[in-house]
Formats: structure tokens, C-alpha cells, sequence
């Protein structure tokens, strides 16, 4: 899977639903909208509550426990979170 907007290669889950590619990380796939499953992989799901967006303003990811974006990579970047 390919970043639209800076063309590198993601990593990215199969859709367990329509068999689409969608970024890891992602709660819901991009084609079909179904939960994404996370059992394979272990991750626990996240509380939406408390997702903090990418610092980006034009990424649609979320940041991680590392402090980077789970779609871009790039470091959470402002103020308070």
C-alpha cells in the first residue's frame, strides 16, 4: 500500500470482510468501512476517547504509544495532547 500524498509504502492488514488493503493500525477498512480485526496481531483496540490525530493537517492517522502518527510515521508535533 502506497501513501497517497508522499507515494512511500506503508504497512498495511488484509480486510477480513472485502480482502482490501488498508494501513495498519486502521480501526476500520477504507473500501468497505467493517471494524477492523486486530486478533492476529495482539494490538488491543483503541479507546476512541483518548486517540490523539496526527499533528499533520493532511493525515487521517492517529498517534501511537511511540509518539508517531500509525499512517505517516511522522513525531506528534504541538501543544497539549
Amino acid at each position: 500500500m502506497e501513501c497517497p500524498h508522499c507515494h512511500q509504502a506503508l504497512p498495511f492488514l488484509l480486510c477480513s470482510e472485502c480482502g482490501s488493503q488498508t494501513p495498519e493500525g486502521s480501526l476500520f477498512c477504507f473500501k468497505c468501512g467493517k471494524p477492523v480485526k486486530h486478533e492476529e496481531s495482539g494490538e488491543k483496540e483503541m479507546d476512541v476517547s483518548e486517540r490523539v490525530l496526527c499533528s499533520d493537517g493532511n493525515c487521517i492517522g492517529v498517534m501511537n504509544e511511540q509518539g508517531v502518527c500509525n499512517v505517516c510515521g511522522k513525531p506528534y508535533v504541538g501543544g497539549s495532547a
